[in-house]
């Protein structure tokens, strides 16, 4: 178990969120709990950072995020109902209506309430946007004194299982039982490999 001065801040909250095409305040932001997507991880999202620069905030590689988010959902079958120039725009604007400069933005897509059967027919296609300030992912301290990693028992997911390459909410069951594992080691990361052995993600 962590201890109380290891366990992460809860999230600093932001004045609005993006949610279905329009922005609502942070703490209307809810689904129902029979949601399609919280029961069977049926959904995909992007992890993007925005950097302050002197000219202004700059949004990594947001195109190519932009893309692998729609992939990854063609991948389950997901119709994202809006274009990618819209997605793009919308995170623009969340990251500017909440006055961040310096960010960490969250794109969320996933099938909605309707009925819980495994083939979400019929459920909706929630499309979410959250932006707000996150430091480095393992603490400043990392940057300067680097981090202890291990190698995990727990094997990458094989390729012919779940479309690896898609980033999928469900796919994450694999990376946090490898985290969990190396945290209650005593290392601050782990490092995963696949099938044959090399190393596949860390």
């Amino acid at each position: 178990m962590l201890s109380e001065e290891e366990v992460p801040a809860k999230l600093p909250e932001t004045g609005k969120i993006w949610f279905n095409g329009r922005f609502i305040d942070w703490k209307d932001a809810k689904v129902h709990v029979l949601s399609h997507g919280l029961h069977y991880g049926t959904g995909v999202f992007e992890g993007i950072r925005c950097y302050a620069t002197e000219k202004g905030s700059f949004i990594f590689r947001l195109k190519e995020h932009i893309d692998r988010l729609f992939r990854s959902a063609r991948l389950y079958g997901m119709h994202i109902p809006y274009t990618k120039d819209e997605i793009c725009n919308a995170i623009k604007e969340t990251v500017r209506i909440n006055g961040l400069d310096a960010c960490y933005i969250r794109p969320i897509v996933f099938y909605g309430y309707h009925h819980l059967g495994v083939i979400p027919y019929g459920c909706p296609v929630e499309c979410v946007i959250a932006a707000w300030k996150w430091g480095a992912y393992l603490g400043e301290e990392s940057l300067q004194k680097g981090i202890r990693c291990t190698f995990s028992s727990w094997q990458r997911f094989h390729p012919n299982t779940v479309p690896a390459v898609a980033k999928a909410c469900g796919h994450y069951l694999n990376s946090l039982l490898a985290a969990m594992e190396a945290r209650q080691k005593g290392f601050d990361e782990a490092i995963m490999l696949d099938c044959k052995g090399y190393v596949a993600e860390g």
